[in-house]
């Protein structure tokens, strides 16, 4: 059953596949700029678990404060952030959804409203290798909760993956693939509460 900690993880990472370009390290304020006109997003994903395990599934963005990850076989799990909540579905549970409160994972600072990552003692580290801007970055309010590493590329800005390290620092690689910007994404997605209905059902 995926746990709190596993989603946390999941956050973990998130890669995209494209081609990288050599580019100047990004600043924070680019980055900042990038991730607020990220308004909807979808795609493919391939995460990578904290034991080496592979996952499959589709993602589904829709900021400020909503993300869905639907796994495939054998998998079959649900993973949904909406209304502040996150909720992790595992179809061998018979107890419903653990849930928990967003701004309690990493996943949070991208999820913002306004993304400010030059907010004092939220960037804990920002590198590049002339290709790629690597930007690691947690809650200056509640470091406990662990953090996000951020990998994007330029000309154009892109994200190409994250890697969340929870609370007691496991890792979770998630691998976007053909990730689309844009398009409606009906709210009805990231209604938790409809969720359960249609899982009882």
């Amino acid at each position: 059953m995926m746990k709190r900690r596993s989603f946390m993880a999941l956050a973990a990472a998130v890669a995209l596949t494209a081609t990288p370009a050599v580019a100047q390290q990004l600043s924070l304020g680019q980055v900042s700029q990038y991730l607020n006109g990220l308004q909807t997003a979808q795609g493919e994903f391939t995460q990578i678990n904290a034991d080496g395990t592979l996952s499959t599934g589709q993602i589904f963005i829709k900021r400020p404060g909503r993300i869905r990850f639907e796994y495939n076989a054998p998998d079959n799990s649900l993973v949904m952030a909406g209304g502040g909540q996150v909720a992790i579905f595992d179809p061998r549970s018979n107890n419903g959804p653990d849930r928990y409160p967003l701004n309690q994972t990493p996943l949070k600072i991208i999820l913002d409203r306004n993304v400010d990552l030059a907010r004092a003692s939220m960037v804990t580290g920002h590198t590049s290798d002339g290709t790629t801007t690597t930007i690691t970055a947690q809650d200056p309010a509640n470091p406990q909760y662990g953090n996000i590493q951020m990998v994007f590329t330029a000309n154009p800005i892109e994200l190409r993956q994250w890697i969340v390290t929870d609370d007691v620092g496991s890792q979770t690689t998630i691998i976007l693939n053909d990730l689309v910007r844009g398009g409606r994404i009906g709210d009805i997605k990231f209604n938790i509460l409809n969720e359960i209905a249609n899982w009882n059902n």
